[in-house]
C-alpha cells in the first residue's frame, strides 16, 4: 500500500506541475504522471538529504512539485 500511495502522490504532483507549467508536452497524459513520480521522488529526496525538512513536513510537497517541474522542463528541452 505504501508504494501505491507514492505512485498516486507522484501522479498528482505531476499533474500539478503540468498545470503550473502550461504549454505543449511531447509526452502526453501518460508520461506526465511518470515524470511527476520521478520528480517528486527527486525533489523530496534532495530536500531530506540536504536537511531542509523532516519526513512528513508540508515543505516536502513543495519540493516534490519543484522537482517534478524541473524534470518536466528538462524533458521539454530534450524533446
Amino acid at each position: 500500500m505504501h508504494l501505491i500511495g507514492h505512485l498516486i502522490f507522484g501522479a498528482i504532483v505531476g499533474l500539478l506541475a503540468k498545470f503550473l507549467l502550461p504549454g505543449h508536452d511531447p509526452g502526453g497524459i501518460l508520461l506526465t504522471p511518470l515524470i511527476g513520480i520521478a520528480g517528486s521522488w527527486l525533489g523530496s529526496a534532495l530536500g531530506r538529504k540536504l536537511g531542509w525538512y523532516q519526513q512528513g513536513s508540508p515543505f516536502g510537497f513543495v519540493l516534490a512539485i519543484i522537482g517534478a517541474m524541473a524534470l518536466l522542463l528538462a524533458f521539454r528541452i530534450v524533446f
